[in-house]
C-alpha cells in the first residue's frame, strides 16, 4: 500500500468559526492583531514544529474574506506566505491552495516555477474550484455555476501542466488563452504536482482525468471507500491514478472513555444557529456536509471530528491504518492535540505494511 504521509494546514488564518458557543458570538482567534516581528512569531513556530514533528506537507489556505464566525475567518495571502515558508524551511512540502478566477494560470505557472526553484522543488498546488460565493465579487472574480467553475479549473490545470512540461506553449479554451507562453527560468521538477478538494460528482471527474490528488473532507470509512472507489474507477478508465488525502482532527486521550466524555462535552455545546448560519454561507459547496444527522460534522467547516480520530492512541492508530487499507495515502491533520502528536504520529508512518 506505500508509505503514509502527512499534512497541516498553515497558520495564516485570522480566526477559526466560533460554532461551540452556546449562543456566544465572535470567533477563536489563532493570530495575534500585530505586524512585524511579532506577527511573524506567530506564523512561524507552529510551522518549524510541524517540520520538527516530520510533517510532510503544509497546506496554505486561500481564504481573502471570512466571517470568523460560521466559517473561517480571513487569512493572509496564499502567494506571499507560501514564499515566506519556502524561505524558513528546509523539508516540508508547500502546497498553495489557489483559486481560478482569482488568479491566471500564466502567471501563477510562472510564480510557481520559481518557487520551485527557490524551495529546491518543493511546491504543489492545490486547485481550489471555490464555494464561498461572497468573496468572488469581493475580488472581482467571475461566480460561475458550480459547475462551470470546475470546467474552469480543468483549462487552469491544463495551462498549468503545459506550462511546466512543454518549452512553448500554445492553448485556446474557453476560459482561458496563452501564445507561445514560455517558462524561464524552468522549473526543477520534472512535473507539476496539482491537488484538488470536493466532493461532488464533478470534483470526482476532474480528479480522475486532472489531478494527482484529492483532499477529501472527513467521514466514515463507508463514505470514504465509495468516493475513493468511484475515483480510482475513473481514473483506471483514463489510464491514471489518483491518490487520497483524508481531514481528521484528532481527540487523543488515554483512554477510549476519556475521549468519549470530551466529545459528548463538545457536542452539548453545538451552537444551533450557528450551524444554521454556517450551512447558509456554505451552499456553494456540493457534496460538503452531506450527513446532517452526524453531529460529529457540526463541529468544524470541514468535518474533520467525522473522521473519529477519537480515542486512546492505540484506537487512533488503528483507525487510521483502516483508512490508509482503503487508500487513503495521506492525512490532512491538525496538531493541537499534544498527545496524539507524542503517541501516534511517530508510530504512524513505521505502522504502514
Amino acid at each position: 500500500m506505500g508509505e503514509i504521509l502527512t499534512c497541516t494546514w498553515a497558520p495564516t488564518v485570522l480566526s477559526g468559526p466560533q460554532l461551540l458557543g452556546q449562543g456566544q458570538r465572535g470567533s477563536r482567534r489563532l493570530i495575534p492583531e500585530a505586524s512585524g516581528d511579532g506577527l511573524r512569531a506567530s506564523m512561524v513556530e507552529p510551522v518549524l514544529q510541524a517540520e520538527a514533528l516530520g510533517i510532510d506537507c503544509l497546506l496554505v489556505a486561500q481564504r481573502w474574506w471570512g466571517t470568523g464566525a460560521e466559517i473561517e475567518g480571513s487569512s493572509y495571502d496564499c502567494l506571499a506566505m507560501t514564499a515566506y515558508y519556502a524561505a524558513l524551511t528546509r523539508r516540508i512540502r508547500l502546497i498553495t491552495a489557489v483559486h481560478p478566477g482569482f488568479f491566471l494560470p500564466a502567471p501563477i505557472a510562472k510564480w510557481g516555477a520559481s518557487l520551485d526553484r527557490l524551495s529546491g522543488g518543493r511546491w504543489a498546488i492545490n486547485v481550489t474550484t471555490g464555494w464561498h460565493e461572497a468573496e468572488f465579487g469581493m475580488y472581482g472574480a467571475d461566480l460561475l455555476e458550480h459547475d462551470e467553475r470546475y470546467a474552469r479549473s480543468r483549462e487552469f490545470i491544463e495551462v498549468l501542466r503545459g506550462a511546466w512540461s512543454q518549452d512553448a506553449l500554445n492553448y485556446a479554451g474557453r476560459f482561458y488563452r496563452v501564445s507561445n507562453l514560455r517558462l524561464e527560468p524552468r522549473p526543477v521538477s520534472p512535473a507539476l504536482e496539482v491537488w484538488q478538494g470536493g466532493q461532488s460528482a464533478v470534483a470526482c471527474e476532474m480528479a480522475s482525468t486532472h489531478s494527482d490528488w484529492m483532499f477529501l473532507n472527513g467521514g466514515p470509512p463507508q463514505k470514504i471507500r465509495a468516493i475513493i472507489d468511484e475515483v480510482r474507477a475513473r481514473a483506471a478508465r483514463a489510464g491514471r491514478r489518483v491518490r487520497f488525502a483524508l481531514y481528521s482532527i484528532p481527540l487523543c486521550r488515554q483512554t477510549d472513555a476519556e475521549a468519549e466524555r470530551d466529545l459528548a462535552a463538545m457536542l452539548d455545546k453545538v451552537d444551533g444557529e450557528m450551524i444554521e448560519r454556517r450551512n447558509a454561507r456554505t451552499g456553494g459547496a456540493r457534496g460538503m456536509w452531506t450527513s446532517p444527522h452526524d453531529r460529529l460534522t457540526q463541529l468544524d467547516t470541514n468535518e474533520g471530528f467525522a473522521s473519529r480520530l477519537i480515542g486512546s492512541p492505540e484506537t487512533i492508530l488503528t483507525r487510521m491504518l483502516q483508512f490508509h487499507e482503503l487508500g487513503v495515502d495521506c492525512f490532512h491533520l491538525t496538531l493541537h492535540d499534544q498527545l496524539f502528536n507524542r503517541e501516534v504520529l511517530p508510530r504512524l508512518r513505521s505502522a504502514a505494511p
